[in-house]
């Protein structure tokens, strides 16, 4: 088998907030933008590599009841949800996403197993890492 990550979902409580995240901050590319209001799904991605894309997509897409949604945001809020990256350049990425006004989770940290990384909320609270690239 030769699988490659093509899509990933990732739920999002503010469209705009996150766009302007993933697209400004981040760098990416915006390939899909659909919907509106708090019903709206928006398709990034490294431009680099056109076959890995991120879903933002709203909790009330979701087939859930009100109770479980409200799980759902809470579980969004605490960082529920992880993407974990790669940097070439890892001080460099991590002071370009701070000056950018980025949540920061955890400093730039060598972890004793031996990866060097960072951490960031998203504006809906997912956790960001972004690791050293080897």
């Amino acid at each position: 088998m030769n699988l490659t990550i093509h899509w990933t979902f990732l739920p999002h409580t503010d469209a705009d907030a996150s766009l302007a995240f993933y697209r400004d901050v981040l760098g990416f590319e915006v390939r899909n933008d659909v919907g509106a209001n708090r019903m709206r799904w928006i398709t990034v991605g490294p431009p680099d590599q056109p076959g890995t894309s991120i879903v933002l997509t709203p909790p009330e897409a979701a087939d859930l009841t009100d109770d479980e949604r409200k799980v759902l945001e809470q579980m969004i809020a605490k960082g529920g949800y992880m993407l974990v990256f790669a940097a070439d350049d890892l001080d460099k990425t991590f002071e370009q996403v701070r000056a950018a006004g980025a949540d920061v989770v955890q400093e730039l940290e060598d972890h004793p197993y031996g990866v060097r990384d960072c951490a960031f909320r998203d504006p809906a609270g997912n956790i960001v890492r972004i690791q050293q690239r080897d």
